[in-house]
């Protein structure tokens, strides 16, 4: 752990050494099939991380949002799923809840996870986690659908940020009661979060089941729904045991 948490460091100062030449490409956009919005800093800054993690883990296989097409992944030790930057649309709006989401695993087992929002100066990774000590919000995805709609109604302190990265440090730190994505993300928006609320100790459910560490794989929707288990409020609904 000691070695990764070295790498998850130098990791966080090589993205925060490239955020003015980030931020110069925030506003040079184009369009996925999806219509979202991609930005000229997202390409940099997964090549930078990318081309950073493989000098330093030969042989790694590498998944990034942005560069990963469907294929069965060749055989190695070392995988590293990343997202440079989660909620690009956030980011190309000139917002600052954005953010980097880098996961390493080794064997099939992790072995550390960072979430880094550049702009609010605020990181989260394996071995080193702050922590808040009581919040009734619940947080939700974006993506809106009727049980989001129903969430909200039945939660006063509901909050929609438009970044994944933002909503799972929250509360994996405990600045939220609840985070639910009910319509589901990939394994780059979800797996470094779920993999540390995991080593948080928050109660973790994906796609209806708890979820005990395991890997994602790319190119499928995940459903997620995590409560922080710090201390217990009303907003947490039903802790399981």
């Amino acid at each position: 752990m000691n070695s990764v948490s070295s790498l998850l460091r130098r990791t966080r100062d090589l993205i925060l050494s490239s955020l003015p030449q980030m931020q110069e490409m925030r506003y040079d956009i184009t369009w996925k099939p999806d219509g979202s919005p991609l930005t000229a800093a997202d390409v940099f800054l997964e090549r930078q991380i990318g081309d950073f993690l493989c000098a330093e883990l030969p042989g790694l296989r590498f998944i990034g949002e942005e560069s990963w097409e469907p294929q069965v992944l060749p055989e190695g030790d070392w995988l590293a799923v990343l997202d440079p930057i989660d909620g690009t649309e956030n980011f190309c709006s000139g917002l600052k809840e954005w953010g980097t989401s880098l996961s390493i695993w080794r064997g099939g087992d992790h072995r550390g996870s960072m979430l880094l929002m550049p702009e609010l100066n605020e990181v989260a990774m394996s071995g080193d986690i702050p922590r808040v000590p009581q919040s009734r919000i619940v947080g939700f995805s974006s993506s809106y659908n009727d049980e989001i709609g129903q969430g909200i109604a039945e939660n006063p302190e509901a909050r929609i940020m438009g970044c994944a990265v933002y909503n799972l440090f929250n509360v994996i730190r405990g600045s939220y009661a609840r985070f639910v994505n009910p319509k589901g993300a990939y394994n780059w928006d979800l797996l470094g979060g779920v993999a540390l609320a995991h080593e948080a100790g928050c109660d973790v459910q994906v796609d209806g089941k708890i979820y005990d560490g395991q890997f994602l794989e790319p190119g499928r929707r995940y459903r997620v729904d995590i409560r922080h288990r710090y201390d217990f409020h009303s907003g947490q609904g039903a802790i399981s045991r």
